[in-house]
């Protein structure tokens, strides 16, 4: 389809401009093809379009070619054009008109005059004369404002037949022709932003890679070739016209009647026959190529007089017969030949006009030296005129066709190189990023399968070998968490036994490790909230914390039933041995933890067994730590542990309320506990209540307030309310 749309679009242009030519009509019509098939496919097809447009006008347009960057340049700004300006409105048809009608007729006008010095297209000339007696401007000014009117007025009338075009033509084969470009997914432009965005990072794409050294290496090969072809064509040229010239001296050589030059030289135009020997010797330096001058001259000792000067340039001033000129510079190392009529070499002459190669044949009369020469001048400056005429036809050529090659290696990049790399590596980069959340797995490796990498290369292949890794790591890791979950759940599942066994064996902590564990995950997502401690609070700490609040009691299985569940006051020598419980609590964590080889959430279990009955102040137990030296979890749990105990019924006393308890724990910020999870604590009194209601509405004593306020001032010693509680 693509390739229709390039035939199709090349016929209209063809057709369209041959009409205008055909007709002498003031446009030029030969980019509606270009422009359709730019505006569908996109710049690749537009700029083949209009190559090869004027590749095959050139054949009933003599110039057609030098003018093919103008339409390869109305291809690109079609595709620009169309990308801002999806629905087109008058005044965005007014804009394209005037931007590309006076680009390209400037353009077209310097080509002309760079070309030809002139415009030669007499439908603009006969335009221009209008604007230079209106506007009494100069030509060259006048011939610009023609052919940027004619432009302005060609590229208008194109784009609004490219726009009836275009409507008339199926969606699904536009939508066929614009798509048929990718070698993968089609990608809109959110998703082509996106690439650019996550690209930017990249020091040298490899569209910019390849770009670049193609410019380099064409660029050197023109040198390179440019070079060489100069200096042949010079050798070249300078060869053939030196051997034109020689040949056209010895013709005249032999025509020449060297019996009657002295009278030519003496009489000059009114000797007999001078006339006529003249116009022989004008028809042969005019009709022997490459040869400029034509003379005849008697050498003297110190210079030479003129018989006979013919010029092809009418306008030089030529030496009348008879005339005197002094030898050269260039020419007073041969002045003895030329006395002694020898044939002389070719001589290499300069003055203002240019660089010239001289070439003098000696005349003789039945042998004899007469001291006349037959002289023909070549002229390098006009050679390299020529040649440089030829590079300029050349050099428009072929810009034309570099952007062409620019454009085409350009869309070969990126259609089977860099979109496809690009999102390949877009969507590996999210799969590597994406982590350990396998909804996010699952949905990338999605991603990856639906890009439909389809180059037919080795970049295909590393698209079929990503899809199956990145399935095969998403399988992979499903199993591993499910293998996790499972260990995780045997893992509570131990813990939770540990701790229920512990629990049974004190009569007073009922529930008390669930309840704990869920006012340590209230304080912990509070502080992350807050955004206290963030380097520390993570989702894994909150996981670990909560996990292992259950073992923060687990060093009171050392500790005997009599003192454990004694229903009265403990003794200064029973609490010493209850404080204990700490101290037995760090041991068998640690003993766990060289077990497991280190396992970080048993590291905040044994923190929370070890130190949850130190202060902030630093009046606590076992280590008198204080302050943020006290490990973070045994800080959330010293917060938890207390307000449970203080709302949970005793044997030796009833619970507090909770507006009691609470009311306690906030005086205690600063002193006993850390005043962030003290505040966090009490900005979520709902989620609070909600673990109170769950666990503690059959263990609210119906006690009154002075029940309570009877055990107070036992809650207020230095290491927590009570010296059972925690």
């Amino acid at each position: 389809m693509r390739i229709m749309s390039i035939v199709v679009g090349v016929c209209i242009n063809i057709m369209l401009s041959a009409f205008a030519i055909y007709f002498k009509l003031p446009l030029y019509l030969n980019t509606i093809g270009t422009m359709c098939t730019a505006w569908i496919g996109g710049i690749f097809p537009g700029v083949m379009t209009a190559f090869f447009t004027n590749l095959i006008c050139e054949f009933y347009s003599y110039d057609a070619l030098y003018f093919s960057l103008i339409n390869v340049l109305t291809a690109i700004y079609v595709v620009y054009f169309r990308k801002k300006h999806e629905k087109v409105s008058v005044g965005d048809m007014v804009i394209f008109s005037l931007v590309s009608g006076f680009s390209c007729g400037l353009m077209g006008s310097l080509i002309e005059l760079f070309l030809y010095r002139n415009i030669s297209n007499y439908t603009i000339l006969g335009i221009a004369d209008h604007f230079r007696l209106l506007l009494d401007i100069s030509p060259v000014m006048s011939l610009s404002f023609a052919n940027i009117s004619m432009h302005i007025i060609d590229k208008g009338l194109s784009l609004v037949i490219t726009l009836f075009i275009i409507r008339a033509i199926p969606n699904d084969i536009v939508r066929s022709i614009r798509d048929g470009v990718w070698r993968q997914r089609p990608l809109s432009e959110e998703e082509l932003k996106d690439l650019r965005n996550w690209g930017r990072d990249i020091r040298l794409s490899s569209r910019t890679r390849m770009t670049f050294v193609l410019i380099g290496l064409s660029t050197a090969l023109l040198f390179i070739v440019g070079s060489i072809g100069v200096n042949l064509f010079f050798k070249e040229a300078k060869t053939e016209r030196t051997e034109t010239a020689q040949r056209t001296v010895k013709i005249v050589a032999e025509v020449l009647d060297t019996d009657r030059l002295e009278e030519y030289l003496t009489k000059g135009r009114a000797a007999d026959g001078y006339a006529e020997t003249e116009e022989i010797l004008r028809h042969v330096c005019v009709n022997a190529y490459g040869v400029e001058k034509l003379r005849v001259v008697k050498v003297m000792e110190g210079g030479a007089y003129f018989v006979f000067d013919l010029d092809k340039n009418s306008e030089t001033e030529q030496h009348e017969p008879g005339s005197y000129v002094p030898i050269k510079e260039e020419f007073k190392p041969y002045n003895d030949d030329f006395l002694m009529g020898n044939e002389i070499e070719p001589i290499q002459s300069r003055d203002d006009s240019g660089v010239f190669l001289n070439i003098y044949y000696p005349l003789r009369n039945k042998g004899e030296n007469t001291g006349y020469y037959v002289g023909a001048e070549i002229s390098f400056t006009t050679v390299a005129m020529i040649l440089l005429r030829f590079l300029n036809k050349m050099g428009l050529i072929l810009v034309g066709f570099f952007v062409l090659i620019i454009v085409f290696v350009t869309w070969m990049t990126d259609m089977y190189v860099e979109y496809p790399i690009s999102s390949l590596a877009r969507c590996v980069d999210r799969f590597a990023s994406a982590g350990y959340d396998q909804e996010t797995l699952d949905e990338n490796v999605m991603t990856v399968r639906k890009l439909g990498i389809h180059t037919g290369d080795e970049v295909e292949k590393l698209y079929h070998a990503v899809c199956q890794m990145t399935l095969n790591q998403a399988e992979q890791m499903r199993n591993v968490r499910r293998l996790s979950e499972s260990t995780a759940q045997m893992q509570d599942g131990i813990i939770i036994t540990m701790a229920n066994m512990l629990e049974n064996r004190d009569s007073d902590t009922g529930a008390h490790i669930q309840k704990t564990a869920a006012y340590v995950k209230i304080i912990a997502e509070g502080l992350r909230r807050k955004g206290y401690y963030a380097e520390k609070i993570t989702p894994r700490f909150i996981s670990e914390v909560v996990r292992s609040a259950p073992l923060h009691d687990v060093g009171k299985i050392s500790i005997t039933d009599r003192v454990l569940n004694k229903p009265g006051k403990l003794t200064d020598e029973e609490y010493e041995i209850m404080k204990t419980h700490t101290i037995a609590g760090k041991k068998i964590m640690e003993t766990a933890i060289s077990t497991v080889h280190g396992e970080s959430y048993l590291r905040e279990a044994r923190n929370m067994a070890a130190y949850h009955h130190e202060r902030w102040d630093g009046k606590g137990y076992p280590e008198g730590l204080h302050g943020e030296g006290i490990p973070l979890s045994a800080r959330i749990m010293a917060v938890a542990d207390v307000f449970d105990a203080l709302t949970s019924p005793r044997v030796y006393k009833p619970a507090f309320t909770i507006e009691k308890a609470l009311r306690m724990v906030e005086e205690g910020a600063g002193t006993q506990f850390d005043p962030k999870c003290v505040e966090v604590f009490m900005e979520a009194l709902s989620e609070v209540e909600a673990v109170f209601e769950r666990y503690n509405a059959n263990h609210i004593s119906s006690f009154e307030d002075r029940m309570s306020e009877e055990y107070e001032d036992e809650f207020a010693v230095v290491s927590g309310p009570d010296q059972k509680i925690g």
